[in-house]
């Protein structure tokens, strides 16, 4: 059966662009960009996923799954912090079984997070390791060798030091409160682009939300 959300995008000429948030973040934090782009022509579906109960490889195959249910010839992925990973390991193991279209990242840290290896590193408080982030270490602490190929991806990086990450570990700069800039950088990218804001600051601006929209459109920011 096709689900309701299914049914609304086959009849929406409008292309479609999946958000995948963050951790902690949950698929309320992407309102204010899946807004932006529907202004900007897109019909938006937000994947939600719990971020520290399973892991980058459970949370991959269950985005996969949604993907796979919404009846579309296109497919664009736009993925913030974790969720920028959550769609990398997707498309590393199901990427030929879905849709073409592009992709932008937004706060990933796709070399690895600095501030993930430093709460796992703090072995006086390993319960509170797991409580922050879970089953999410894995994927935090490695990184992707390749943009996904055939994918056209773009990077933004927020440049703002505004953000908690900051008191967890030394962040290279510039960065923008929680991930360095040098952790976004993807090697294949088509394009990426810096801009003055926080962590959380890349879900909630009007300005990244239509750098992203350019870049869906056309594939360069």
């Amino acid at each position: 059966m096709v689900s309701f959300a299914a049914a609304i995008l086959t009849e929406t000429q409008n292309p479609t662009a999946l958000l995948v948030h963050g951790l902690w973040y949950g698929k309320i934090s992407l309102k204010p960009l899946a807004t932006r782009l529907k202004r900007h022509g897109f019909n938006c579906v937000r994947f939600s996923y719990p971020t520290i109960r399973q892991t980058l490889a459970e949370n991959a195959r269950a985005l996969y799954q949604f993907a796979a249910e919404l009846d579309i010839s296109s497919l664009h992925l736009v993925g913030h912090s974790l969720g920028g990973l959550v769609i990398l390991r997707m498309l590393d193991e199901f990427g030929n079984q879905l849709p073409r279209g592009r992709v932008v990242l937004l706060g990933s840290p796709v070399h690895g997070s600095a501030v993930a290896r430093s709460l796992s590193r703090l072995t006086m408080t390993r319960p509170l390791s797991r409580t922050f982030i879970g089953h999410a270490a894995g994927g935090l602490e490695y990184g992707f060798a390749h943009a996904p190929p055939g994918r056209p991806t773009g990077i933004i990086a927020g440049t703002t030091r505004l953000g908690a990450g900051q008191l967890i570990s030394r962040l290279e700069k510039p960065h923008d409160g929680t991930v360095a800039v040098s952790e976004t950088q993807l090697p294949g990218a088509a394009d990426t682009l810096l801009l003055p804001a926080s962590h959380t600051g890349l879900i909630t601006s009007g300005r990244v939300a239509g750098c992203v929209a350019a870049f869906l459109k056309q594939g360069y920011f």
